[in-house]
């Protein structure tokens, strides 16, 4: 088996139609780091259905708007959290994941994204979907994931129940058509 290239990352992997594992069937990831050490991403479409009042335990105590939502990132370190923002001028030393999309762990933008009116341009995202090294390279040579270009209209603009079909749409495909295959692609 090759390995994916070093410069994978960025991109978007859009899961296929038969993805059975439940932590990413119908999902998309931001995959914003690659490297021969593993992979790094977060599922940019899974709403967690409860608000985050409901969820988040602060120390110390703060108040959090009752209209805030957290997204799921992936079943790894699920007490972690980034923020995923259209917004650079948030934080200075955002990771730049593409022009439009960056990235931060900065303690007082998630206490800010916590206290602060939802805004459609930044996602709190819990936990993270990782990769040990190969282990992605072999998920995409067993045909599990599409790859797309990063597109922040994409991620911050089409409703989270719509980006999956839509990536999928916007890579010229049908989602009922595709297929998994072994063998040669």
């Amino acid at each position: 088996m090759t390995s994916a290239p070093s410069t994978l990352a960025p991109l978007l992997l859009v899961s296929m139609p038969q993805m059975l594992d439940p932590n990413f069937s119908r999902t998309v990831v931001l995959l914003a780091e690659y490297s021969r050490h593993g992979a790094f991403g977060l599922v940019v479409n899974r709403q967690m259905p409860e608000p985050a009042h409901e969820v988040i335990k602060p120390d110390p105590p703060m108040n959090i708007r009752k209209d805030v939502h957290l997204y799921v990132g992936g079943p790894v370190e699920p007490n972690r959290a980034w923020i995923l923002t259209k917004h650079r001028e948030l934080d200075g030393e955002a990771l730049a994941i593409s022009d439009g999309v960056y990235l931060s762990a900065a303690p007082d933008l998630i206490r800010h994204a916590l206290r602060s009116s939802p805004d459609p341009q930044l996602r709190l995202v819990i936990g993270y979907s990782g990769w040990a090294p190969g282990q992605l390279d072999g998920e995409l040579a067993a045909s599990s994931w599409l790859m797309a270009p990063v597109q922040p209209d994409l991620l911050f603009d089409i409703p989270i129940d719509a980006m999956w079909e839509t990536a999928i749409r916007r890579l010229g495909a049908e989602p009922s058509a595709l297929q998994t295959s072994s063998g040669v692609h």
